[in-house]
């Protein structure tokens, strides 16, 4: 959808620790021919490999809650957006409510013994980290299931 979007002359690039993720990534580029527009990188999204300003846009969903620095990637996915660029990124949270943080906490605690369960993601906290470097929230809303939260937002990276 990306590649569409960003039209003939724009690039996409898609990035993940996951061979086998991107191998899937990869036939759905094949075959909506799109080889052209799209770029296919494996790494460590706390040490991306691009250089610092690279991307217009950069969007992340659900790459942050798995990581064991979550806070140094949120600030990678930052380094590597170009200013006057936006950083999107939607990640698992905590409820804001105590009984249902405490509820939810409890639950946690079985999920992380049951990794095809939990998927390996926890609640994070980037937004106060990216906001300290300068980001700019442009937009940010609370989703999901009232147990497992979902926080969406939109980073403006200002130009100065």
């Amino acid at each position: 959808m990306a590649a569409k979007k960003v039209g003939r002359h724009g690039k996409v690039t898609l990035f993940d620790l996951n061979d086998e993720m991107l191998a899937v990534a990869k036939e759905k580029v094949v075959r909506e021919n799109l080889q052209e527009r799209i770029d296919i990188k494996t790494g460590d999204m706390v040490r991306l490999p691009f250089d610092d300003n690279s991307f217009d846009v950069v969007l992340s969903i659900y790459s942050l809650c798995p990581l064991y620095d979550p806070v140094k990637g949120a600030l990678e996915l930052y380094r590597v957006t170009k200013p006057g660029g936006k950083l999107g990124i939607g990640h698992s949270t905590e409820p804001k409510n105590r009984i249902l943080k405490y509820l939810s906490d409890r639950i946690e605690d079985v999920a992380w013994r049951l990794p095809w369960l939990s998927m390996g993601c926890r609640s994070v906290d980037v937004l106060p980290a990216l906001q300290d470097a300068g980001g700019e929230v442009v937009c940010s809303k609370h989703t999901g299931f009232p147990l497992w939260p979902f926080l969406v937002f939109v980073i403006n990276k200002p130009l100065t």
